[in-house]
Parts: structure tokens; sequence; C-alpha cells
């Protein structure tokens, strides 16, 4: 027994060692690169679906961004029925900068989201020469679209994008959330995505500023119409066209709370086929790494004997530092990581249950649309 256990502590002294220090979680927006000479023309567009219990507090904070370029907002209401458009209304109150539009049903090939991007896109005049993708449920600091435009222009971006402060007060928030963005960071580390020279791209959906020319060389938001995930798709297509940027920040902050379990596992289990790219080879794989990884430590950790005892302790313990400076950035207990174990094995069976769900017609389920592409 003595072999999985020592497979699995090469890879996590592999992962601490050799993966752009992902785990450090040390890419941040934090300061203020200085003001451009001038400040471009930049139009927010925020699709929007039932979500009446948070988009007041988003239209209000987009709406209190100290930005001393033009600055507009499109919210883009995609059919809802709880009168999402007319507290984003209120809540804009009589600034002038918020428009709203009527949204349509996503054609054939596209996502629900992204068509209400398009819609969006395609309502805003010339002049904006970037859009500020935000979702309905993100509130940022007044100071959030001023640092993102100067950060790109100092830097040349034609992406940069932010992973919002998440939601983490329930107990299965404070188990899943952390993990949620660790696990991310291991699949697509930040310090790589930001590397010119690198092929590896991501970004995160909740606020990303897109140079309007780059989307436009990168085919517009069709070219990534039917992508589940479709903030790791925008990254890609545009890190073809030029830098992106992708960091951690408390300057954007998730107003929605992911409830309980079954909750937590559904948002997991939504679009976690769609990363394996809808592959049984690649389900089986990953599921017999998670095992390797999260279930072997503990095992023979508790109940091995001799050398695999003394392995996978090592190992288990590894990956429980691994994980302690994410639980500092989510100001969690550092007790968390002896219980990463535990938590991977959930985010195994979510990843199982995605798959099931693609199988049945229900994949990439989202305010009641199944969106994931059937496979070709």
């Amino acid at each position: 027994m003595i072999a999985p256990a020592l497979l699995s502590l090469a890879i996590w002294i592999g992962l601490l060692a050799f993966r752009n220090g992902f785990w450090l979680a040390r890419d941040t927006d934090a300061g203020m690169a200085p003001a451009p000479a001038s400040w471009p023309a930049v139009t927010a567009v925020v699709p929007a679906r039932d979500e009446a219990d948070v988009i007041g507090r988003a239209i209000a904070s987009l709406v209190a961004q100290d930005y001393p370029g033009d600055f507009r907002i499109l919210l883009v209401d995609d059919g809802s029925s709880d009168g999402t458009a007319a507290i984003a209304r209120r809540a804009a109150g009589a600034s002038g900068r918020l428009s709203t539009i009527e949204g349509t049903p996503p054609p054939a090939g596209w996502t629900g989201k992204l068509w209400a991007m398009q819609r969006g896109v395609e309502a805003a005049d010339d002049a904006p020469a970037y859009f500020w993708f935000t979702d309905a449920d993100i509130a940022h600091a007044p100071d959030t679209l001023r640092s993102l435009v100067a950060r790109s222009a100092q830097r040349g971006l034609v992406l940069d994008s932010l992973m919002a402060e998440l939601r983490c007060d329930s107990l299965a928030e404070k188990a899943l959330i952390p993990a949620f963005v660790f696990f991310f960071q291991m699949l697509y580390p930040f310090g790589r995505v930001n590397r010119p020279a690198a092929r590896m791209a991501a970004a995160a959906g909740g606020c990303m500023l897109v140079r309007r020319d780059a989307l436009d060389r990168a085919g517009g938001l069709a070219a990534i119409a039917d992508a589940i995930i479709d903030d790791c798709a925008m990254g890609a297509a545009l890190k073809r066209q030029g830098p992106i940027r992708l960091s951690l920040t408390r300057r954007s902050v998730s107003l929605r709370p992911y409830g309980g379990w079954p909750e937590i596992v559904a948002m997991i289990s939504r679009s976690a086929y769609a990363q394996l790219g809808y592959s049984p080879w690649m389900l089986a794989g990953t599921l017999a790494g998670l095992a390797l990884l999260y279930v072997v430590p503990p095992l023979l950790g508790l109940f091995g004997h001799g050398g695999a005892q003394l392995a996978a302790a090592l190992a288990w313990a590894a990956m429980a530092v691994c994980f302690q400076p994410m639980l500092r950035f989510y100001r969690r207990s550092p007790l968390w990581g002896v219980a990463l174990p535990a938590i991977g094995v959930v985010y195994g069976a979510a990843t199982a249950l995605s798959a099931w769900q693609h199988f049945r017609g229900r994949g990439g389920m989202w305010k009641g649309r199944a969106q994931a592409r059937m496979q070709r």
C-alpha cells in the first residue's frame, strides 16, 4: 500500500513547489496604477434574470463609481418575473447612468447569459473603448472601475478580471467556498494566466473589463456563444489578442448567499462536466485522481502501517499547508485545512453528479434553463 501513498505525497509536493505558487494567493489587485493621460469611455453590461434580492445593491455600487471618464450602465433584463429591472431603476435614481434593455430568448447555440451580454454589446453605441461585464449579484467598491482601467492602460491589457470575494457565512459556505477558489487556482494558476508567453488563460465572470477592439478581433461573443464556462472561454479568446490579467480582490464582493450543501453542490455540478469537455474518459481519470489526492492520505494516514502511513500523513499535512493562504484570505480557521480531504470528496461527488445530469439532458441548469451542449 505504500505506492499510492508515495504517489499522493509526490503530487502534493509537486503542487506546492512547481505549480506557479498558485496556493500562495499572491496575485491580487492591491494598489492603484498611475492614471492614464485620458480616461476612456466605458459601458458596463449587466445580464440579470430574477435578481430582485441583489440587483439594487449591485446597481447602486455601479452608480457610485468614482470613474473620471464617461461611464454608462446597461442592464439586460433576461426575462425576469420578479421586477428586477424596476428595482434596478430605483437603485440608479436620477444618476442618468442606467439604461435597461429587455432580453429575448437565446437563439440556438447560445447560452442564456452570453446572449444577454450580446444584447448589451449590441445596444451600446460606438463610444465605449471598454466593456465592463459584471454580474447582477456583485457589488463593487467605488474605485473598482478606476483601478481596472488604470491597470489595463498601464499594462496594455485586453482583459482585466477580478475574482470577487464570495459569500462565506453558512457552515456549508465556510466548508466549500474557499475550496472553490482554491481548486480554481489549482486548475488555472493566476501567475501562469497572467504571463503573456504562457498559453493558459482564464477569467472570472463576475468582473471582466474587456477592450472593445480586442473583443471584435476575437470574433465577439459569438465566438464563445455556447460556452458554459463562459469566463474562461472569454479569457482564452482574448489572450490570443493580447495580455490578460486575473486577480483576487476585496474590491468586488458577491451579494448572493450560496445557501446549504445542496445549493452549493448544484452550483459546482452546473459546470464541472463541461470543464472535462464532456468526456467520460476525463471523468474517470478525474475521479481516480481525486481519490488519489483526497482519499488515500486520510485513509492510509489513519489506518495504514509503516512507511505507507507516514507518507500518507505527510501528504495530508502538505494539502493542509497548501490550503492555508486561501483560508487566510477568507478569514477562516486554519483547521479547515485538515478537512480538505472531505471537501475534495464532496467536489468529486458533485463532478460525478454533473456528468449524470448531462446524460439526462439537464446539464448546465441555471434559472430554469438546461444549457450544456450535447456531445457531438
